[in-house]
């Protein structure tokens, strides 16, 4: 699960980590079900060119326009060492722990 987040500047990015990331029913769903990913696009810090240069590639292939998105995928390794991803839904904010992780359960049951 991708979260997409302006986590110094984005006022609605802010509000989904306190009301939804940074409860203990959230972390206990997550550990059970996703594995967390943070791409983050501040503006009053500089995060390293490699890292600036991956987000930006994963805001494009994921056609991210605005922020909190977040995206849920399977990620699947080949021989190789490559992933592919296959996308299964977005979301942005919700207010609540319940309403949020419902919607990300739906995506993952669809995926089944």
């Amino acid at each position: 699960m991708a979260n997409f987040t302006g986590s110094d500047w984005c006022g609605w990015c802010k509000r989904l980590t306190a009301s939804v990331f940074s409860k203990p029913e959230f972390k206990k769903w997550a550990d059970k079900n996703v594995i967390l990913l943070e791409l983050d696009y501040p503006k009053r810090f500089k995060v390293p060119a490699d890292i600036q240069q991956q987000n930006a590639n994963m805001q494009q292939s994921f056609k991210v326009t605005g922020f909190p998105t977040v995206w849920v995928f399977n990620a699947k390794k080949d021989k190789t060492g490559n992933y592919s991803l296959q996308a299964l839904g977005k979301t942005g904010y919700t207010s609540t722990v319940e309403e949020f992780t419902s919607t990300v359960d739906g995506f993952l049951k669809a995926a089944k």
